[in-house]
């Protein structure tokens, strides 16, 4: 796999796959466990998710700007798993509000110390995350520039061939990431069916919020009593407290996860610190060389900067639009996840795993084919696999829609009202397992057309002395994005579903649209 690319590809994959399998941890659960610690609404954690996830990549700007200035591209990646590092610590102590009795309650000064406590620890996620990810990117990015140039010495032939495997380098890269998110998404689950058994509860999706209701008003309804009788088998004569200790059980384990977190970050670091010495170092090179230029060069290399950049920004457009329908998968489809579909057998999070298990499943597939597309002299363009992509992202969409409007599918927040009977009564059914798997099937693939090589196209484009920044500025433009990820979550509980799908379908196929009238000028700035 890694034959004929350069040697420091498998070390930056490896670092970043430790890192991601820490991130995706927590990212799993995110949005579910501020529902179910916190009592939050969708909307309203949904809202700190996406300043979270937006967060991340605005960060990355930061991150990107701190790497070019200093040149030190190492040392900011260093500083970023350590930042990292503190913030999943945060994440793994389990505190809770409590009231004068030690039973867990909803509201009071202490309920907000807590929350303020929860999002401090995320920023220093985000903060740090902004300091690696990116820069990391520039760092591979770099390696593929060395790797032409020495290329460019043994001819025009070798050149085109050393340009042709940056696209698959960062497929491969990719790859690496997934196997981390593949593994991660089990843990905060596991450790949380373990922890719930060990204090004779059981796993139940519905059951936090029922819980949190009851302490707000006091209310016993009929989906209350049929919930609590799946998920104990001791007497509680008090509900308060079974309440209570059910709330706190369920996300303490949670809280342990974060654990592991903590532990894959500091691997990371030392698969880092171990390999950084074959990572390119741009301040030792750039010190040799002083070149002067005539002003009809300045004049020409600025033209092809702004041309660059003019690129690079028509393409960010369309990720914005991509990563706010994809980066659903942590809200809207969390929650479907967990709404409409039977996960008595297997917890909403972690479905997110499907996700990851196609991306490792399915790129060498989709590297074969672009390979003997290539050596067919039918290569495809970045810009028209971006263009693909974004059809397929809006073919998952399609099918959610389609599917939704058949079953007859409400809006979230009334399907979640109804109680056994009264679904009976209006003949509704939660879905199938098979339906996430077909949604996540599509969406994988239409990220395996346009992240992987969205991260190729910035390397392409970016002009020397600016990697970092432009990597931040990809990153940025899915910060955007996910900016207004809670609007999946606020659409989804206010209209029934299928209306929901249909403007994710929407936001996919004007990209595309848009995406294929730039294609052709595209593709001249990137020869």
């Amino acid at each position: 796999m890694f034959k004929g690319h350069p040697k420091g590809l498998l070390a930056a994959a490896l670092s970043n796959m430790g890192e991601r399998f820490g991130y995706y941890i927590m990212n799993a659960v995110l949005l579910l466990f501020l529902v179910s610690k916190f009592g939050l609404s969708d909307t309203t954690a949904g809202i700190i998710y996406s300043v979270f996830y937006c967060g991340i990549y605005v960060l990355s700007l930061v991150g990107g700007v701190i790497a070019d200035r200093s040149q030190n591209y190492n040392k900011t990646i260093q500083w970023g798993l350590i930042i990292m590092a503190v913030g999943y610590v945060a994440l793994a102590v389990p505190l809770f509000s409590r009231s004068a009795d030690g039973i867990v309650v909803d509201g009071g000064n202490n309920w907000w110390y807590i929350l303020v406590f929860t999002c401090l620890a995320l920023f220093c996620i985000a903060f740090g995350n902004g300091l690696f990810k990116g820069n990391l990117q520039a760092i591979v990015g770099k390696m593929y520039d060395e790797f032409e140039a020495e290329a460019a010495k043994k001819g025009d032939d070798a050149l085109q061939a050393a340009k042709e495997k940056r696209d698959s380098g960062f497929q491969i890269f990719y790859v690496f990431i997934n196997i981390g998110g593949l593994i991660a998404p089990f843990v905060a689950p596991l450790l949380r069916e373990w922890w719930l058994r060990a204090h004779n509860f059981v796993y139940n999706a519905d059951m936090p919020a029922l819980c949190h209701q009851y302490l707000a008003d006091g209310e016993v309804t009929t989906k209350f009593t049929e919930t609590m009788a799946k998920v104990t088998t001791v007497p509680y004569d008090n509900l308060t407290q079974f309440c209570s200790d059910y709330i706190e059980v369920f996300n303490t384990g949670i809280h342990f996860s974060f654990v592991a977190s903590v532990a894959a970050m500091l691997i990371s670091l030392l698969i880092f610190l171990g390999t950084k010495r074959i990572f390119p170092q741009p301040a030792k090179k750039e010190q040799k060389a002083t070149v002067t230029y005539t002003d009809e060069e300045r004049i020409a290399m600025a033209t092809e900067i702004k041309q660059r950049l003019y690129a690079l920004f028509a393409v960010l457009g369309i990720a914005i639009f991509f990563w706010l329908s994809f980066h659903q998968n942590g809200q809207s489809l969390s929650v479907f996840a967990r709404d409409f579909v039977d996960t008595d057998k297997i917890a909403p999070e972690i479905w997110q795993a499907l996700n990851p298990a196609f991306v490792i499943i399915l790129t060498p597939i989709i590297m074969f084919i672009f390979g003997a597309l290539a050596r067919n002299g039918k290569s495809i363009s970045t810009p028209r696999k971006i263009a693909i992509g974004m059809f397929i992202a809006g073919l998952a969409y399609l099918f959610l829609l389609v599917y939704s409007y058949i079953c007859g599918y409400p809006s979230g927040e009334e399907f979640r009202a109804l109680n056994a009977e009264q679904m009976a009564t209006l003949g509704l059914a939660k879905a199938g397992p098979w339906v996430l798997i077909v949604t996540y099937f599509f969406l994988t693939v239409a990220e395996l057309f346009i992240s992987p090589l969205g991260l190729s196209f910035v390397s392409k484009v970016a002009p020397c002395h600016m990697v970092g920044l432009c990597q931040g500025l990809w990153l940025g433009a899915t910060a955007i994005g996910n900016l207004f990820i809670f609007i999946g979550p606020l659409m989804y509980n206010a209209w029934p579903i299928w209306e929901c799908w249909g403007v994710f379908l929407a936001v996919c196929l004007v990209s595309m649209g848009v995406m294929l009238s730039m294609v052709k000028w595209l593709e001249r700035v990137t020869k």
